[in-house]
């Protein structure tokens, strides 16, 4: 679905752009537990994504908040559906602002391409303003997140796109396969040359025979 596709697009691009880093979690539909009472209900579904910074990586089935440090997300990105739209354009609004006091909070339609990012000033959300392309950026990842082909993919600052490991692996065939074009043209330029300077010394070196059988000396 354009939901899944969209999250694992999500995950594995962060991933594979910090792949060097050892101190994040990320939370793909993962519940967070925040309070005992809430424990005890399971009344809340954990976001579609969320980021936690200086943390570790190692797996976990759920985050529980008071055996983590009293840790909240620093980033959570809402997938909508028509059967959650409206709970994540306004109850979790309040409740990720309020209550995680999340720093920035994005959520992004797979099917409309809706999307709207919010940073955190005094508990409430703003919305944040987006560059000339209509990317917002977010301080937490250190990009910009934006819509490219009908999917929201990550942006570095200078504007390139974040790639998935396969489009990472592409763009270097297609170097490598380029240097090897490079080279072919230099070789095939530096055997011309030598041709060329082959023929030259030929053509000096019969002239020098035509002069002497001339009779003009060449000392």
């Amino acid at each position: 679905s354009l939901h899944y596709m969209q999250l694992l697009l999500l995950v594995t691009c962060l991933e594979w752009a910090w792949q060097e880093r050892d101190d994040f979690f990320i939370g793909a539909n993962l519940t967070i537990y925040f309070s005992r009472q809430q424990l005890k209900n399971r009344d809340f579904r954990g976001p579609d994504f969320f980021l936690v910074k200086n943390t570790t990586r190692e797996p976990r089935n759920s985050w529980v908040v008071w055996e983590e440090d009293g840790r909240y997300p620093d980033l959570i990105i809402e997938l909508l559906s028509d059967s959650t739209a409206n709970v994540d354009r306004t109850t979790k609004l309040d409740l990720y602002a309020e209550r995680f006091h999340t720093p920035e909070y994005f959520y992004f339609s797979p099917e409309t391409l809706e999307f709207a990012g919010f940073r955190l000033e005094f508990n409430k959300y703003r919305p944040i303003t987006p560059n000339a392309q209509g990317w917002l950026w977010s301080e937490a990842l250190g990009f910009f997140l934006g819509i490219h082909n009908g999917q929201l993919r990550y942006f570095s600052l200078e504007g390139t796109i974040i790639p998935t490991p396969q489009e990472a692996a592409k763009d270097e065939i297609l170097k490598a396969n380029q240097a090897i074009q490079i080279a072919k043209q230099e070789s095939q330029r530096a055997e011309q040359e030598s041709q060329r300077a082959e023929q030259a010394n030929r053509e000096l070196y019969e002239l020098k025979q035509k002069m002497r059988s001339l009779g003009i000396s060449l000392d």
